[in-house]
């Protein structure tokens, strides 16, 4: 019996779905198709393929300044890789180099993973910051 057969049938003992959702849930497995999540149950987020930063101001010295950056979240995956092969005493130059700027940062310490579960919290992160006439907003789409 698969995992996935198992937990249906754990959820349909335990009371969480009913027998018609439990068999819908096999069907689906037996079909290949991911199973829907019962009603009531939590919805999973879809991860983000994108960190969006929206700037828009009155001020400026032409006008007004629109800002929209869109930065698809598999090319900082891709930087995050790259910088496995940057050479050491250039990391390390790279370090002291933010520890002058005033930022605490090790650049050795990037990995994959790490930027993974970064990317899970970010599939929260809205940051609107309203001052004066400058609106600026920092978000996951």
């Amino acid at each position: 019996m698969s995992e996935d057969r198992r937990s249906i049938l754990q959820m349909l003992s335990e009371g969480k779905v009913t027998p018609d959702e439990a068999e819908r849930l096999i069907a689906a497995l037996e079909r290949g198709a991911a199973p829907r999540a019962p009603e009531g149950a939590p919805a999973a987020k879809a991860a983000p393929k994108y960190l969006r930063v929206a700037v828009d101001t009155d001020e400026g010295h032409g006008g007004p300044t629109k800002v929209n950056v869109r930065v698809p979240m598999n090319l900082l995956r891709a930087g995050v890789r790259l910088s496995s092969i940057i050479p050491p005493q250039a990391r390390d130059k790279v370090n002291e180099a933010m520890r002058q700027h005033g930022v605490p940062f090790d650049i050795n310490a990037l990995k994959p993973e790490n930027l993974e579960q970064l990317v899970e919290q970010l599939n929260d992160l809205t940051v609107d910051v309203d001052q004066d006439r400058t609106k600026v907003r920092i978000y996951c789409e």
